[in-house]
């Protein structure tokens, strides 16, 4: 009578347990996919979903690849432009100027003096400079030692015997500023005109290495340019020539992307690198839950701009829909490669369905409490 009453009990609770679903974090694949529509096909009845539904295989990958990212904007870049090593005099430079005179009745010295010192003279907004004997000369656009023979040619007709010496000071049109991102942001002096960006990070203490994926910002004029700290390290032809008067600050990026579900974390996580694939998404959240996670069903929720959706049959042009779900494939070989390749997007929801095998497990394993209860 105890057995069977045992068995009649664990037969209800069972039922029971099975009936309202045992407790899940995450919906089956079926669950969500099947969206209630408010719409239904006219030729046949069928309903008519608001989103698009597409596997992540190897056949599929050149059109899913080829629709419009909603990736952050990438911004311009300025390749590497070999330049002279000389700097060029600009409009704000200070020169320090030394003559030297071997004439008895000199001009420039007084009597036993065969030395002139001319310091701290400014270069004007119009780039030109005053000497004594010589009046106003044009010296922006020069480099220095361009400069310092064109004053000994204009002082030979009346000091014949000058030799000149010059050295030059940069203003702002010959620095560059280094907002931030760096150990010791402030504005630093150009020796040359062949001073690369890397260079002048090196000058400013190396990036704080607090950033995640440190992204480089370049202003220069009213235009600014954008790329990967990383990408810089990688291709020495993209390490740019700096001009006076830019500014450059390094910024965390701010690129994310969301896991949940059966995930082993359910959280927001910020791009690591340039580019995610799914493959790295999924090793960024630490894998799914091996007890729950279906791994055939791997879902990547995306939602595109309405202007880039294109009607009709699907194209390489564009996603028919708004809001598209991507399926991925864990158990299968085309599916793990073809999720190497596959591109994560800012805002993208990486989400593992529940196995239907978990489930039952969930509801043996209460049930074996019951039964356990019961004795």
């Amino acid at each position: 009578m105890n057995v069977i009453m045992r068995t009649a009990l664990l037969t209800v609770l069972t039922a029971g347990l099975a009936a309202c679903n045992a407790p899940r974090g995450a919906g089956f694949q079926s669950e969500v996919l099947a969206a209630s529509s408010t719409q239904v096909s006219d030729v046949d009845g069928t309903p008519v979903y608001d989103f698009s539904v597409f596997s992540v295989t190897r056949d599929s990958l050149p059109v899913l690849q080829a629709w419009p990212s909603n990736n952050t904007e990438r911004m311009s870049w300025i390749a590497n432009q070999a330049q002279p090593q000389s700097m060029i005099i600009t409009p704000g430079d200070t020169l320090a100027i030394t003559i030297w005179d071997a004439e008895e009745n000199s001009l420039l010295t007084a009597p036993g003096q065969r030395v002139a010192q001319l310091q701290n003279v400014k270069v004007g907004p119009d780039g030109r400079i005053f000497l004594p004997f010589v009046g106003n000369m044009r010296v922006s656009g020069m480099a220095p030692d361009t400069a310092r023979a064109r004053i000994q040619d204009m002082l030979v007709n009346t000091v014949p015997s000058a030799q000149v010496q010059l050295s030059v000071d940069p203003g702002r049109a010959n620095t560059a500023n280094l907002v931030s991102g760096v150990r010791a942001p402030g504005v630093y002096p150009l020796p040359d005109r062949n001073v690369s960006l890397l260079t002048l990070l090196s000058l400013g203490g190396g990036v704080n290495e607090a950033l995640p994926n440190p992204q480089v910002r370049l202003f220069r004029g009213n235009r600014s340019y954008g790329i990967g700290l990383n990408r810089l390290f990688d291709d020495p032809t993209l390490d740019t020539v700096i001009q006076g008067g830019d500014r450059v600050l390094i910024e965390a990026d701010d690129r994310y992307f969301l896991s949940l579900g059966a995930t082993t974390t359910e959280s927001l996580h910020v791009f690591p690198k340039d580019e995610v694939t799914a493959l790295d998404a999924l090793a960024i959240i630490g894998g799914v839950n091996d007890a729950r996670a279906n791994p055939q069903a791997i879902l990547v929720l995306r939602e595109y701009a309405a202007a880039d959706t294109v009607a009709g049959p699907v194209s390489s042009a564009g996603p028919p829909q708004e809001r598209v779900v991507f399926t991925i494939d864990l158990t299968s070989a085309d599916g793990l490669f073809s999720a190497g390749k596959f591109q994560i997007q800012p805002g993208d929801l990486v989400y593992a369905t529940e196995s239907p095998l978990g489930a039952a497990a969930s509801v043996v394993g209460l049930a074996g409490a019951t039964m356990g209860l019961a004795n």
